[in-house]
């Protein structure tokens, strides 16, 4: 099975719904160690996204991917809009002009949006950020590699959810979380645990 352009639209409908649905969840956990606004940004960047893609849907998944991108720069406020932007971004440009996605576009464009968020927030393993997530998920992908694309995002998904769990006892270096020192760890990264469920929503649209 590979993913169509309305494939990755479903996705991105899917990841909508997931975030809308712990919107309060993201703020309390932004509330303890940032500002409080990640669940309501991240939840009118994807209404967003869905609106855009109620008016038409691209012809390729590279360009949905593009969209999704634009919008949420546009949208998201904080780190998060640039941030995910990126990611999204670079995920379009490395499957470029592809009419359908296999398991190895998902995989090198889980990779791209990666080095695009590193590239972007500067942000290495262990500085509780979402790089946390999204490294252990690329991982995972690359391992499942040579399956098909359910297979690379419920693997990619798994990698995520436990590398957002391990960012409960780290101590933030990135951000506005690093200006609490120690008093940062004991909370999960908020940032960390929204890319874990929009993995997550991914994994189950493929599915």
């Amino acid at each position: 099975m590979g993913c169509t352009p309305e494939g990755v639209a479903n996705a991105l409908r899917g990841a909508a719904a997931v975030i809308a649905e712990h919107r309060a969840e993201l703020i309390e956990l932004d509330r303890a160690i940032g500002d409080g606004d990640h669940g309501e940004n991240m939840n009118r960047g994807f209404q967003a996204v869905v609106a855009a893609l109620d008016g038409a849907v691209p012809d390729t998944p590279g360009a949905v991917l593009k969209l999704a991108a634009t919008t949420l720069i546009s949208k998201v406020g904080g780190a998060a809009g640039p941030l995910y932007g990126t990611a999204f971004l670079r995920a379009s440009t490395v499957v470029s002009n592809q009419p359908e996605l296999g398991a190895a576009e998902v995989v090198a464009a889980l990779r791209a949006g990666l080095e695009g968020v590193q590239a972007r927030g500067k942000a290495v393993e262990g500085d509780k950020t979402m790089v946390d997530a999204l490294l252990p998920a690329v991982a995972a992908a690359e391992k499942a590699g040579g399956a098909d694309v359910a297979a690379v995002l419920a693997a990619a998904a798994e990698g995520a959810a436990s590398g957002a769990q391990s960012t409960v006892d780290l101590v933030a270096r990135k951000g506005r979380a690093s200006y609490l020192g120690e008093r940062s760890a004991g909370h999960l990264d908020p940032g960390a645990r929204s890319t874990a469920l929009l993995l997550e929503a991914f994994a189950k649209a493929a599915r």
